[in-house]
């Protein structure tokens, strides 16, 4: 097929060379001629395990290619999606700017009958105004072309995006129409071709189903830091609660690891924008508000710790290993360590931060003042006084206890993904402070 891809950031760049890797041609769009510039030359923005090496292979075969022009894209193309930001404003509610003007300039020069895909994250409702949009284009036109506009929500996680959209768990299509169903069942077969993971729902149900996946998975990371609360106070130990509730298969393990609380693109705009729907229609929103609030607390955790620990922490030093809002990604995008960095550094604490990947990106938010960047994990702890675990990084996992007791003037770990074992840092006589954990010395 040739396809058309409108937005080359994360989702749209995943989308579009995932679908080149099997066979389409896919023309991607975007405003940002530097960036095109980049994405020609293979320089890929991002940070994601497999995606330079597609990039790559598929440009280099010319099923992928980057261009300013929508008309390129819309050129014989039978699908083309909407993949461009949906970022959240002051109400909690999705900014729909970006979507509704590629859906007008669609408008303004689609020649034949196509399916318009919406990519983006968008509330309940979107679909219907994207074919209000490029309907009312078309008519100032005088123009009749058949369209449809389905819903084709993404399920990528970060850090194992392209295998998430070559080998999905489900692939979630909204349309009404039999022909758009058809197009798009062709478009997934090679992706759903091993089990049958092609749903295909109401627009709404779509558009919904997004926006809910999420939410749940933010109520159960809320719900486990709110156990993990509990735990600290009682003297019981999180990891045990955790393992005896992740062996029911009503509940199973997923995402019920406490810790200093999420971040990242989806679940603190996903969830504010759930809760804003909610209050919309006059609905009781209790739940997605409260998932929230914990989270904005809980990214505060390990700070309430500190200053237990040492009172006055103006002039310490602290090293913060992993400053990306989750592994195997360079997105710091609310992530919980930039938010310490910055009370830190406020209180007049000097932080020294390493991270594989989110070094540049962290230097260009908060600068260089109060904050080294350091060039190696162990660069960070000689002689600071304590050391904040903020991402589980593969290669933070079994540190050296040892050089780290040496290293550390207060010798305290302050755990804040629960990866290591209390007794173990205790054993090098270092003191453990985790989540839902009690310290051990």
């Amino acid at each position: 097929m040739k396809l058309g891809i409108v937005g080359t950031g994360y989702v749209g760049l995943v989308t579009g060379t995932c679908f080149a890797e099997m066979g389409n041609t896919v023309v991607c769009v975007d405003v940002d001629e530097a960036k095109l510039d980049a994405l020609r030359a293979c320089q890929i923005p991002i940070h994601e395990p497999g995606l330079d090496e597609l990039v790559l292979s598929n440009t280099e075969a010319g099923r992928l290619l980057f261009t300013s022009d929508l008309n390129e894209a819309l050129e014989d193309a039978e699908v083309v999606f909407i993949a461009v930001g949906t970022p959240p404003n002051e109400d909690g509610s999705a900014d729909l700017g970006y979507v509704l003007a590629v859906a007008q300039e669609i408008g303004e020069k689609l020649q034949h009958p196509i399916v318009i895909a919406d990519k983006s994250t968008v509330p309940v409702g979107t679909a219907d105004q994207v074919r209000a949009t490029i309907a009312a284009a078309l008519d100032q036109r005088g123009t009749d072309i058949d369209f449809d506009v389905v819903s084709n929500p993404e399920f990528l996680r970060e850090g194992s995006a392209v295998k998430d959209f070559m080998y999905p768990d489900r692939i979630v299509v909204g349309t009404d129409q039999p022909r758009s169903q058809r197009v798009m069942e062709e478009l997934y077969d090679a992706f759903a071709k091993k089990e049958n993971r092609l749903q295909f729902v109401g627009v709404r149900d779509a558009e919904m189903i997004k926006y809910a996946a999420n939410a749940m998975l933010a109520t159960k990371i809320s719900f486990m830091n709110e156990v993990s609360l509990m735990c600290d106070e009682f003297g019981i130990d999180v990891e045990n609660v955790r393992r005896g509730i992740g062996s029911d298969p009503r509940i199973g393990p997923s995402f019920i690891y406490p810790g200093c609380g999420y971040g990242g693109s989806c679940f603190p705009k996903d969830v504010r924008a759930m809760a804003h729907m909610a209050n919309q229609a006059g609905l009781n929103n209790t739940i997605f508000d409260a998932v929230e609030r914990r989270n904005e607390s809980q990214q505060l955790v390990l700070i309430d710790k500190i200053l237990a620990q040492f009172g006055n922490i103006k002039g310490m030093t602290f090293a913060l290993w992993g400053l990306a809002f989750k592994p195997d990604t360079d997105d710091i995008r609310s992530a919980p360590a930039i938010r310490m960095a910055q009370v830190w550094t406020e209180s007049g604490a000097n932080v020294r931060v390493y991270d594989p990947q989110a070094m540049e990106v962290t230097k260009a938010l908060l600068g260089t003042e109060c904050i080294t960047y350091a060039e190696g994990p162990y660069d960070a702890t000689e002689g600071a006084d304590a050391l904040i675990l903020a991402t589980e990084w593969r290669q933070f996992k079994q540190p050296d206890f040892r050089r780290l007791a040496k290293q550390l003037s207060k010798a305290s770990i302050f755990d804040g993904r629960n990866i290591y074992k209390p007794e173990r840092c205790g054993d090098y006589g270092l003191t453990y402070f985790g989540i839902g954990r009690s310290s051990i010395t």
